[in-house]
C-alpha cells in the first residue's frame, strides 16, 4: 500500500473502530470511574492502538477488512485483536485503584 492508501484505509478503519467502540461501551458498561467518553477515547486512542503496533496500520487493517468484506467482518476483527487488549488493560488499572485505597 502506498502512503496515501494507508492513510485513506487508516481514515476509514479510525471511523468502523469508532463505531464499534461506541456500540461495545453501550452494550458493556464497565465497572469503572471512567466516564464512556474517556472509556472511549481511550479505547481508540493511538496511545492504546499502538500497543498492538503502529496505530495507522492498525486502522489501515480495519479499512481494509471493512471495505473487502463488511461492517461484520471489521467488528470480529476488532473484538478478536483489540478488544481483549483493552479489557486487559481496565482490568489492570481496576486492580490498580482498588490496591491504592
Amino acid at each position: 500500500m502506498n502512503p496515501q492508501e494507508l492513510q485513506d484505509k487508516a481514515w476509514l478503519g479510525d471511523a468502523v473502530l469508532s463505531l464499534y467502540a461506541r456500540e461495545w461501551l453501550l452494550r458493556h458498561p464497565l465497572d469503572s470511574d471512567l466516564t464512556r467518553s474517556q472509556l472511549f477515547i481511550r479505547m481508540t486512542s493511538n496511545n492504546f492502538l499502538s500497543g498492538l503496533g503502529d496505530p495507522t496500520r492498525i486502522e489501515a487493517e480495519i479499512g481494509l477488512i471493512y471495505e473487502q468484506q463488511g461492517l461484520t467482518a471489521a467488528f470480529q476483527h476488532i473484538q478478536e485483536k483489540i478488544l481483549p487488549l483493552f479489557l486487559r488493560q481496565m482490568a489492570k488499572r481496576q486492580r490498580g485503584l482498588r490496591g491504592s485505597r
